[in-house]
């Protein structure tokens, strides 16, 4: 029993988070660019947006809250 409920969870694990892995390094470059235009980003900060964005890190935001 407790091995059918496994292996359902992990086969719904599968097919649930296969598209997430479905993204090409090509799309990915699209949709970091984009980002950049959005912001209107040229030189070394363009080259440091895309970068972390291409390694999945969240841009840092520009504004910060003061305390």
């Amino acid at each position: 029993m407790v091995r059918s409920v496994l292996t359902a969870s992990l086969f719904g694990a599968m097919v649930f988070g296969a598209p997430a892995f479905a993204v090409s390094a090509k799309d990915k470059m699209a949709t970091c660019n984009f980002g950049a235009d959005d912001q209107k980003l040229t030189g070394a900060a363009r080259k440091s947006f895309i970068s972390k964005c291409m390694a999945n890190e969240a841009p840092a935001s520009k504004s910060k809250s003061k305390k």
